[in-house]
């Protein structure tokens, strides 16, 4: 069996939702999906998918350590982040190849089952306070065992660039928010916030320690990530648990923070940080640490299953980051997606990834391979981090 194709598939789902899919081919008919980590580089990302195919075609898909080794490092200089989001998309797709040309679920060729089904969270990102609050109501009563929301920015003073985001004002809100979902939810909900990289070191301590007592379950990427040693200043002076990765495109970006042990949780983004090959030795040198994973997964079907297949075979997770309910969006274009019920989800006991794609509905929903997230401004006008 060789790789005949790589193909790239960039769409819009009913709510407008843009997803960036890869799929390879072989030429015995076996196809694999994966995904795209960063969406809004689109155009570049596709350029370094095609330039990576030419060490591809006609490879054995599974030799995924080979072919991995030889797209990080065929270049010379290591793979940055926009080949790494293009490799781990292909290797994605690989070991959804290998699944099914062994006939095995991908978390089995991983290691697993380890358990029985992954604990997920969901997105209760609102315009507002009280709409973050009935958020983490609604999916507490749908049986989520977790809640994640933002840093509140202050909506009400938006320009044309965006949302005004003040650090210092930031803190007393976050305080006023958890404050109202843990009244509204009660202590039974585990509650997660997302600082989203907005925060320099100083206005991050101070967060940190204003949710000391609410005993979060982690506080997410409190600082920017170009800077991992950061986190050591940050550690030395808060005790609240810390998740952080998500930014980091192999191994390396996580070396500081797992050997010293800055970080509690593990943000791995299997779509940005290598695929299955890489995220799977991430995760084994977290468990050497004490550090559990928490796979970042704020994109769709193909990223989530290949979250919950490493969830499935790992032993050391603390919860799977799941935006939206499997099955409860672009069921047409994706048929068949993990299993979930009461917050946790659990991969299809069928070969590979267990994902349906409708390639024919997907061509006829485009969606521009560049775009750019939301911008948040400060009231000086100066630029700060969504």
């Amino acid at each position: 069996m060789k790789i005949e194709s790589i193909k790239t598939f960039t769409f819009f789902d009913e709510t407008q939702r843009k997803y960036f899919i890869v799929k390879v081919e072989t030429d015995d008919g076996i196809t694999g999906l994966g995904e795209v980590g960063i969406g809004h580089w689109g155009a570049a990302i596709q350029h370094a998918i095609q330039h990576l195919s030419d060490l591809c075609i006609g490879a054995d898909p599974l030799a995924t350590e080979r072919l991995w080794q030889r797209m990080f490092r065929r270049g010379f200089f290591p793979a940055d982040k926009v080949y790494a989001c293009a490799i781990s998309a292909i290797d994605i797709a690989l070991w959804d190849i290998k699944g099914k040309a062994l006939d095995l679920p991908v978390y089995r060729l991983l290691g697993g089952p380890i358990r029985d089904k992954v604990v997920c969270y969901p997105h209760n990102r609102a315009s507002t306070l009280a709409e973050t609050v009935e958020s983490c109501v609604e999916t507490t009563r749908q049986g989520w065992k977790f809640a994640r929301f933002d840093l509140p920015a202050d909506l009400s003073e938006s320009n044309e660039s965006g949302p005004l985001f003040e650090p210092r004002e930031a803190i007393p809100r976050a305080v006023e928010l958890i404050s109202s979902i843990k009244e509204a939810v009660g202590d039974a909900v585990n509650l997660c916030i997302d600082v989203h990289t907005r925060l320099d070191t100083a206005n991050s301590v101070a967060l940190c320690k204003a949710l000391e007592p609410f005993n979060m379950f982690f506080i997410e990427d409190p600082l920017r990530s170009e800077n991992p040693a950061s986190y050591r200043t940050l550690r030395q002076q808060v005790s609240v648990p810390i998740a952080a990765g998500e930014q980091w495109s192999s191994k390396w970006g996580f070396r500081e923070v797992v050997e010293e042990e800055l970080i509690n949780y593990a943000r791995i983004d299997l779509c940005i940080a290598g695929g299955l090959t890489e995220a799977l030795k991430i995760t084994h040198w977290c468990e050497t640490h004490f550090i559990d994973i928490v796979p970042h997964n704020p994109l769709g079907p193909v990223s989530a299953a290949a979250g919950v297949a490493l969830c499935m075979a790992s032993t050391n997770v603390g919860v799977q980051e799941m935006p939206r309910a499997p099955g409860s969006y672009a069921q047409d274009l994706f048929p068949k997606q993990v299993l979930f019920e009461n917050g946790y989800a659990r991969p299809r006991d069928e070969p590979g990834l267990g994902v349906e794609f409708n390639e024919t509905l997907a061509l006829e929903r485009p969606a521009p391979l560049n775009s750019w997230p939301p911008e948040f401004h400060r009231r000086d006008g100066s630029f700060n981090n969504w």
